[in-house]
């Protein structure tokens, strides 16, 4: 190898791409194109783990890997995302790891800018900001709440902020050196295994670093139904994440299930002392100014949805925090 090579694949190393996909027929393409038509002057792969899709995924998956060699296709039939993580990060080649979702689409120069910061800063993750962006009133509506401290509170991937040191990274952009000294994703958690997976990073003494100018555009639920669920579901495995790190507890974590309670106990309580039907009707007045808020200058379709969309999202939050996972995961 010549010595400019060598400068070049130092500056550059090559990159595996990971994702793993469950019924992302739709996203795919796009998601993948986004990354092939990265401006990285260094070799890259992309790694989709495929679960058991009811659409055509793996189709369309196997189509994109035969019409470019650089696309890899691998089995995840767990269909779960820990599972599917780790089954790419096992067949990827290289020393760098992008993450990425199916639903998603990185931003022009993501790949080339994130190793330029992992080679300044000497961290072990790099990330930046989930750009959450909609079509139609209900999917606009949870983009505007997930890009709001109203909606998601303060942390930076959502909300943006200063570059620094950070709990927690949307995705994110990994050496691999330590993925493989903590051991990758911890297969026991259904959601919130990137917090989790950072966590344990951090508590090993790694760094992990934000930048407002690394944004992954990622396509939000479209109907409260499907909201709903997820929420319900990060809050639950947000919760797992608690009872195993109990330091990572913070006032953002305990909103949503303290109004849950409060807006419970006010409506029933409500029955036997009227006042109480004040915190119900303050909470609904405050979803209500603060979603006008939020969504000022948009459609009033938009502007209509949200103090739903917010409720939504809080409600359901706290109710999974609540109850945590169905069953205790197994320890790593």
């Amino acid at each position: 190898m010549s010595s400019a090579d060598s400068r070049d694949q130092r500056h550059h190393p090559p990159v595996s791409v990971i994702m793993t996909v469950l019924d992302e027929e739709t996203h795919l393409p796009e998601a993948v194109r986004s990354v092939l038509s990265q401006d990285y002057p260094g070799e890259m792969e992309v790694v989709v783990a495929v679960g058991p899709s009811r659409d055509r995924t793996r189709e369309v998956a196997d189509a994109l890997a035969a019409a470019d060699p650089r696309v890899v296709v691998v089995d995840n039939p767990s269909g779960r995302t820990p599972d599917g993580l780790n089954a790419a990060v096992a067949t990827s080649r290289h020393d760098v790891v992008v993450r990425m979702d199916g639903h998603g689409e990185l931003s022009e120069g993501y790949v080339r800018r994130a190793v330029a910061l992992l080679e300044r800063t000497g961290a072990a993750n790099v990330g930046g900001i989930m750009l959450a962006q909609g079509s139609g009133p209900v999917q606009e509506a949870v983009a505007l709440a997930m890009r709001s401290p109203l909606g998601m509170g303060s942390e930076r991937f959502h909300t943006g902020g200063a570059e620094g040191p950070a709990d927690t990274v949307f995705l994110g952009v990994f050496r691999r050196e330590w993925l493989d000294r903590v051991g990758g994703y911890d297969p026991a958690y259904t959601r919130a295994q990137d917090w989790e997976l950072n966590h344990r990073i951090r508590a090993a003494g790694g760094t992990i670093w934000f930048t407002p100018e690394l944004t992954v555009t990622y396509r939000p639920r479209s109907t409260f139904r499907d909201l709903a669920r997820q929420f319900y579901t990060s809050g639950q495995w947000r919760r797992q994440v608690v009872r195993q790190h109990p330091d990572s507890v913070n006032a953002r974590y305990l909103a949503p299930p303290v109004a849950l309670c409060a807006v419970a106990a006010g409506a029933v309580g409500g029955l036997v002392w009227r006042p109480l039907w004040l915190l119900p009707l303050g909470y609904a007045a405050a979803v209500t100014v603060g979603g006008a808020w939020v969504a000022r200058g948009q459609e009033p379709g938009v502007v209509a949805r949200m103090p739903g969309v917010l409720a939504t999202m809080h409600l359901t939050w706290g109710a999974g925090f609540l109850r945590g996972p169905a069953a205790e995961p197994p320890r790593r």
